[in-house]
């Protein structure tokens, strides 16, 4: 059963913009249910892929996930119909039916992923909207990356180590970041 398409012509609620945000432009844009699929994946797969050890990685932990679900829900603040949409649709998405979870962190399939949101974007989505939702999916990545335990298990956000930011630069430029 193919689910329906979903316009992005109007906020997510039909409710009216929040004080000191501006209505965003109306769009024709719709997406399939593949489409929409990919753009509502896409940020959890990058968390898990930025919070993976590997050489030159640190062992990251319970305060990495914290930190990049964090950055998924800043996402309900965007001055993005798009972002908000999507935020909408993982949390309702994750109400504890088990999601399929193979290859989450492959480096390969994540960027293939990131270039094909790109481009979906591209073809349907105001181009402020894509913008937003590109930079959104990097931020989850970089605040995951920064995230290492401290003393006493707390969090503390140190910069990227070199390894980090290869990921974050591939990431980045599979996104069409520059």
């Amino acid at each position: 059963m193919l689910a329906p398409e979903v316009p992005m012509s109007h906020s997510v609620a039909g409710e009216p913009p929040s004080a000191g945000r501006r209505a965003a432009p109306l769009t024709t844009a719709v997406y399939s249910a593949a489409e929409w699929d990919l753009l509502i994946s896409l940020p959890g797969r990058v968390l898990v892929a930025a919070a993976a050890p590997g050489p030159g990685r640190p062992q990251r932990g319970v305060m990495a996930g914290l930190a990049g679900l964090d950055a998924v829900a800043a996402g309900r603040a965007f001055d993005s119909d798009l972002v908000r949409a999507v935020v909408t649709a993982i949390y309702a998405r994750h109400d504890g039916t088990p999601q399929p979870v193979e290859r989450l962190t492959d480096l390969v399939d994540l960027l293939a992923a990131c270039r094909a949101a790109s481009r979906v974007l591209g073809r349907r989505a105001d181009p402020a909207d894509s913008a937003a939702y590109r930079q959104w999916v990097q931020s989850v990545a970089a605040r995951v990356c920064r995230a290492v335990p401290g003393p006493g298990g707390r969090g503390v956000d140190q910069p990227a180590t070199p390894a980090d930011r290869r990921f974050l630069d591939r990431l980045g430029a599979a996104l069409g970041l520059g």
